[in-house]
């Protein structure tokens, strides 16, 4: 798909935006390979290197379209010379243009160039194919608002989380979590085994947040772990955040063989946790269920495990 660009009057706007805000930036690496990406997917230099972001304080957009960095975070400069995507909101609309990170003698610079873009729609998920689920939130004493949950990519739901599904680069953040969270777990005496906080341990560490097409959407909960005692859910923080003790409407759905066609479980979980990235920026809930029929309860214990309920 071609990107969408900007005509010369919306990029004038929008340089002048800038300039007059002071605009936060995020910087990612790309491969240069020729001509400008379609705006479908940023390839990353190497594995190493994340989107960096840059706060407004950091950068001052001069009138010539340069973005000047004063005093950006240091792992930038290993961007120097290098092709990269900037990505930022003007109305909360998702833009972003390529450029290389040049050094001069007053800092990195960024020069704004002629194609502005706006931020595509990411491709839609495929129909979950183990669960799906929606939370209900309670206003003015309805429960008539709710968000969907979907699995998380990459988590096996209803196997017993390991150290070994986190990737290795991401193990000794994920370390420094879980030793933190167990002491917090503890004091709150909501820690269990302990093993529903290895997905959120692991999602706070890997997870890597996108820029979106439009600031600030609701987005689906993702779904990071569940048993017949608790699920944990992940998402961006003020999203549509979980309030610490809180109890909420919970409705699951399975997909079952034919001729039946899906199981559907209704029940109440309650907030035991949140537990946030060190830069606020991601949050997990751990909810423990507060009612749910016993014949569900089986159903969750046998599905996880592959054992008879007794």
């Amino acid at each position: 798909m071609e990107a969408a660009k900007l005509t010369g009057i919306e990029r004038e706007l929008v340089l002048q935006y800038l300039i007059d805000g002071n605009v936060p930036v995020t910087v990612t690496p790309i491969e240069d390979d020729g001509p400008e990406d379609d705006g479908s997917k940023v390839k990353p230099a190497t594995s190493a290197l994340f989107p960096i972001a840059i706060k407004a304080e950091q950068l001052k957009v001069l009138e010539q379209g340069i973005i000047l960095l004063t005093n950006p975070p240091q792992n930038v400069k290993n961007f120097i010379d290098k092709k990269a995507r900037v990505e930022f909101y003007f109305n909360r609309l998702g833009l972003y243009f390529e450029t290389k990170v040049k050094q001069i003698k007053a800092g990195l610079a960024l020069v704004i160039p002629s194609s502005i873009s706006r931020i595509q729609e990411a491709a839609a998920a495929p129909r979950p194919t183990e669960i799906s689920a929606q939370l209900y939130f309670s206003v003015n004493q309805k429960t008539d608002v709710h968000i969907d949950c979907v699995p998380a990519q990459g988590y096996r739901l209803f196997s017993k989380p390991v150290w070994k599904d986190i990737d290795e680069s991401a193990q000794a953040k994920a370390k420094a979590y879980l030793e933190e969270f167990i002491v917090h777990a503890r004091q709150k005496g909501v820690a269990g085994s302990g093993v529903q906080l290895i997905p959120v341990v692991r999602y706070l560490s890997e997870k890597v947040l996108k820029m979106e097409s439009v600031q600030n959407r609701k987005s689906p909960l993702d779904i990071l772990f569940i048993n017949h005692e608790r699920i944990v859910f992940g998402q961006r923080a003020g999203n549509a955040d979980l309030q610490d003790g809180s109890e909420y409407a919970l409705e699951m759905s399975f997909p079952l063989p034919r001729p039946l066609s899906e199981r559907k479980i209704f029940g109440t979980c309650r907030v035991e946790s949140n537990y946030y990235d060190e830069k606020k920026e991601l949050v997990c809930a751990v909810c423990r269920y507060t009612s749910l029929q016993e014949e569900d309860i089986r159903f969750l214990y046998e599905k996880g495990t592959g054992e008879k309920f007794i």
